[in-house]
């Protein structure tokens, strides 16, 4: 029998409910269990797809083309899996279905209410993980905090499942903050009393409670919370703050979480199997290196925008035996030569990552042909990649109009134009999604990194390289490196006779790991620290 796992969170939000679920999934997963991380999110959004970046953070694309939250981002790196269209559900995609049911006369007539029909589409969905994978463990982070007005249907659907599935295949966690009052001098446990009485209202008990504090935690506070939260005292799991969320699971286990979901959901007799995620945080945390990326983007303001990339660029650092900085450079601020060599040169390395829209763009222009012409490692990714081939074509063939139609729909040499089967398409879920194949050619430095000449990586962009103008940009030395045999579309690009310029099209970010770095982010940093 599958057994279910449901973090909730409660107080504040951005306790970090995503990271404390991914690491009791690589506990579980290191003894033995085949694990499933889900997340439903209550807001009304289809999906993140056509979210700013700059307040939601970045876009998590699965293999089978699922726009998602960036918490599966977190869940893939520290367990392992491949993640799909059923590991994320907003309430959107949940009162889509039900409202589309209802026109086709599914419900025969009926009133639509939220209980039955949101709660049992939820509940199905809820389910759907069990169906597809025919895992061990589901665990199911519900987004947003107890008490939030959208979130209650999730909440409802959780406290059905010890019904559905029985008492003894269910566990609930509910991470909460404990806060230190600096001049009181005390640790409150009031916080989280009241976010557990408020979960007790909704009809669910917590069997662990998971602790976010800033200050180790006495044994008579644990003692307090077990007493008046009903909690087993050895089900009180401190959530320390952690050197890096790589630590964390280390720490939980530590803890005894894992012994005390084991002990809950009747999981007896399997040990727990660190040993090489904690060789990856010593090597993490005790580098013989150092080196600086300059990451020029147009959503710095918040770093999560670029959350993968930047977890990418420390699993290269770690694979490299070195620590990784990064420069956040906002490329609008980027408008000369003069302002990309005073910005950039003290960079061992430059990466621009996606985005979208006009802002920032000719900073980006600037930023990679400062890199090709004075040798800087640069590596491009998705906009990146475009912006490597609107620069040559400007400043090697000549061609100063050249651009993407994205942007300027006169130019006479649209070197990024949409594919034909893109005109005319709504904004939401119209992308190129998920994974797809890349031949690469041998001799290239993407062929050096993957050792290989059939790659698989995840695409998530409208525009492409505009094959019209291939021949001409070959003949001027831009070398095409890997291309999609399906489409016949231009996959990577590198510079001649450089240290280490590369461009790709896909998102290799999305299928790095701590103790397995996308290879491309490998030899971008390798290439970096040769400095």
């Amino acid at each position: 029998m599958t057994k279910y796992i449901f973090i909730t969170g409660g107080v504040v939000s951005g306790l970090g409910k995503g990271i404390a679920a991914a690491s009791l999934g690589l506990i579980l997963k290191s003894r033995g269990l085949k694990v499933i991380n889900q997340k439903f999110d209550p807001y009304l959004n289809i999906d993140p797809g056509t979210m700013n970046p700059i307040q939601h953070g970045e876009v998590f694309v699965t293999d089978d083309g699922a726009e998602t939250d960036l918490d599966l981002g977190h869940y893939e790196r520290f367990t392992d899996a491949v993640l799909s269209q059923s590991s994320n559900t907003t309430a959107g995609r949940v009162y889509l279905t039900v409202l589309n049911n209802e026109r086709e006369g599914k419900y025969n007539g009926g009133t639509v209410q939220v209980i039955p029909n949101v709660t049992e589409e939820i509940l199905r969905r809820m389910m759907l993980s069990t169906k597809e994978t025919n895992a061990d463990v589901i665990i199911t982070e519900i987004g947003g905090t107890v008490g939030d007005i959208e979130s209650l249907p999730f909440i409802e659907c959780i406290r059905q499942m010890k019904y559905e599935v029985g008492e003894e295949n269910c566990c609930y966690i509910h991470l909460t903050l404990v806060p230190f009052m600096k001049k009181a001098g005390e640790i409150k446990t009031k916080p989280t009393q009241h976010s557990v009485k408020e979960l007790q209202e909704l009809g669910i008990q917590p069997d662990i409670l998971m602790l976010r504090t800033e200050t180790p935690l006495s044994d008579a506070t644990r003692e307090k919370l077990s007493q008046f939260c009903n909690v087993d005292c050895d089900c009180v799991i401190q959530n320390l703050n952690a050197k890096s969320i790589y630590e964390v699971p280390l720490n939980m286990e530590k803890e005894g979480l894992g012994n005390a979901v084991c002990k809950i959901l009747g999981i007896e007799g399997r040990e727990t199997h660190l040993e090489d995620w904690a060789r990856m945080v010593n090597v993490f945390e005790n580098p013989k290196h150092k080196v600086k990326i300059a990451l020029v983007g147009k959503y710095v303001e918040l770093h999560d925008a670029y959350l993968s990339v930047v977890e990418s660029l420390i699993h290269g650092g770690i694979e490299n035996e070195s620590e990784v900085e990064i420069d956040w450079v906002n490329s609008e601020e980027i408008e000369t030569d003069a302002d990309a060599e005073k910005r950039l040169s003290g960079a061992d390395g430059v990466i621009v990552p996606g985005g979208f829209g006009s802002r920032g763009i000719e900073g980006m222009i600037l930023t990679a042909k400062y890199c090709r012409t004075h040798n800087k490692p640069y590596f491009g990714i998705c906009l990146g990649m475009q912006i490597v081939v609107i620069e040559y074509a400007r400043n090697v063939l000549g061609w100063s109009d050249a651009h993407t139609t994205e942007i300027s729909k006169e130019t006479s040499h649209p070197v990024i134009d949409l594919m034909p089967d893109q005109n005319g398409k709504i904004l939401g879920g119209t992308l190129r999604l998920g994974k797809f194949e890349c031949t690469v050619d041998k001799g290239t430095k993407t062929y050096e990194a993957y050792g290989d000449t059939t790659v698989w990586e995840r695409h998530r962009h409208r525009y492409e390289f505009n094959n019209k103008f291939r021949k001409e940009l070959k003949d001027a030395g831009l070398i095409i490196a890997g291309v999609n045999p399906e489409r016949d579309l231009v996959e990577v690009v590198e510079i001649p006779n450089h240290r280490w310029m590369v461009g790709g099209q896909f998102h290799p970010e999305f299928k790095s790991r701590p103790n397995k770095a996308g290879p491309l982010f490998r030899e971008f940093i390798k290439a970096s620290l040769s400095k």
